[in-house]
């Protein structure tokens, strides 16, 4: 069976007093907000969440679907770090693909500034290998620092070329109302901003973020009881990579992972990289965007720090893609288990040409959201969508 993304919906992405049960449930009653009740149609439901240490709270599956009015349905929690909102999608995907059920909720969420910025660093670094790493001290940005000096020093890349990323993504969410920084800067703010892990400044890093956001993958039938869209939006392609929890055991700047996992994803659905025309990738620092723009193919290797240039001024060997539309992980938020669902609320409005105008792209008929958990690629999921 086909799958399609019937409904799509986020909660406010920010520093909120909202808890996370609050922040889903916004999301939810945005995405059904023109369609049935959830307990008329969703079959199953499956969430991505991080770290029960914000809110003390496992069963985050139970919980939500209980909060829903879901209680006759099976509901689990995802974890995968940064990845588990995508990976709650695949399974969705899965099992509405082979025709095991016909709707299912994705949603993911997290309360991450409820333990404050050492709660939030303290949660993150479970994502690391306990045994060598974590004992060390070594932090999330720390860790992205060592892949990032590599990539300069590798590539012509410079500090202000990483500062434009930021730019462009700040642009990109100042015209996005779901985003966490809605406003611009300027490149000689980001370069001026403190040092959090040189090479990375505190504008070179995606912010704490609390939110949720929801998908609902289901069969054409029931994805045209929310009125459909013309043409519908299918998830046609997904795939999946992995690599050594451990840094110092990997290539530092082509992040094998994510190739791997988009080009499963390009294969099952019968595109290219060259066919996307708009891609969300895991930019929890600009220099994420730059390796993942090379290891999805829109990128010659050295140079995917040129996704911040218009397409036109891209070197040779760049596809057309504009990434992170939304303003990305950077500006638009990174609420650690919603992110890969708030990838897909993106594409999903880009190719349903519901974006607002400053943001849309002309004629979008293909998306690629690239979601990774741990420090780079431990774990990646790319979902391909298209209409």
């Amino acid at each position: 069976m086909e799958p399609h993304v019937a409904a799509v919906g986020t909660s406010p992405f920010g520093r909120t007093e909202l808890t996370g049960r609050d922040l889903f449930s916004a999301a939810v009653a945005e995405a059904f907000e023109d369609g049935p009740d959830p307990s008329e149609v969703v079959d199953a439901v499956y969430v991505g969440n991080q770290s029960e240490s914000y809110e003390h709270q496992i069963m985050y599956g139970t919980l939500l679907a209980e909060w829903c009015g879901l209680r006759h349905v099976p509901a689990e929690r995802v974890e995968g770090c940064a990845a588990a909102g995508a990976l709650a999608l695949r399974h969705a995907v899965e099992d509405v693909r082979s025709g095991r059920r016909d709707a299912v909720l994705a949603c993911g969420v997290e309360k991450m500034t409820a333990g404050g910025t050492a709660g939030a660093t303290n949660a993150l670094s479970a994502a690391f290998d306990r045994a060598l790493e974590q004992r060390s001290g070594v932090t999330a940005p720390s860790q992205y620092a060592l892949l990032a000096q590599r990539y300069l020093h590798d590539t012509d890349a410079t500090e202000r070329e990483l500062a434009r990323i930021a730019v462009k993504n700040h642009a990109n969410a100042a015209a996005n109302p779901r985003a966490q920084f809605q406003r611009e800067t300027d490149v000689e703010t980001v370069l001026d901003s403190d040092y959090v892990a040189p090479p990375l400044k505190l504008f070179d890093c995606a912010p704490v973020t609390d939110g949720a956001a929801a998908v609902l993958v289901a069969s054409a039938d029931v994805a045209a009881r929310f009125g459909g869209d013309d043409p519908p939006v299918r998830v046609a392609g997904v795939g999946a990579g992995a690599n050594n929890i451990g840094v110092a055991d990997r290539d530092l700047t082509f992040v094998e992972g994510a190739h791997e996992a988009a080009t499963d994803a390009y294969d099952e659905a019968g595109v290219e990289s060259a066919d996307i025309d708009v891609a969300e990738v895991h930019d929890a620092f600009t220099s994420c965007e730059a390796m993942l723009a090379e290891a999805a193919g829109f990128a010659p290797r050295g140079r995917g720090y040129e996704s911040a240039l218009p397409p036109a001024e891209r070197s040779d060997g760049w596809t057309d893609t504009h990434l992170s539309t939304s303003g990305g992980l950077k500006a638009r938020g990174h609420p650690i288990g919603a992110t890969g669902l708030a990838q897909a609320v993106e594409v999903y409005e880009q190719l349903t040409g519901t974006a607002t105008p400053e943001r849309q792209v002309d004629d979008a008929t293909a998306g690629l959201c690239i979601n990774e958990g741990g420090v780079a690629d431990a774990v990646t999921v790319a979902h391909v969508l298209t209409t």
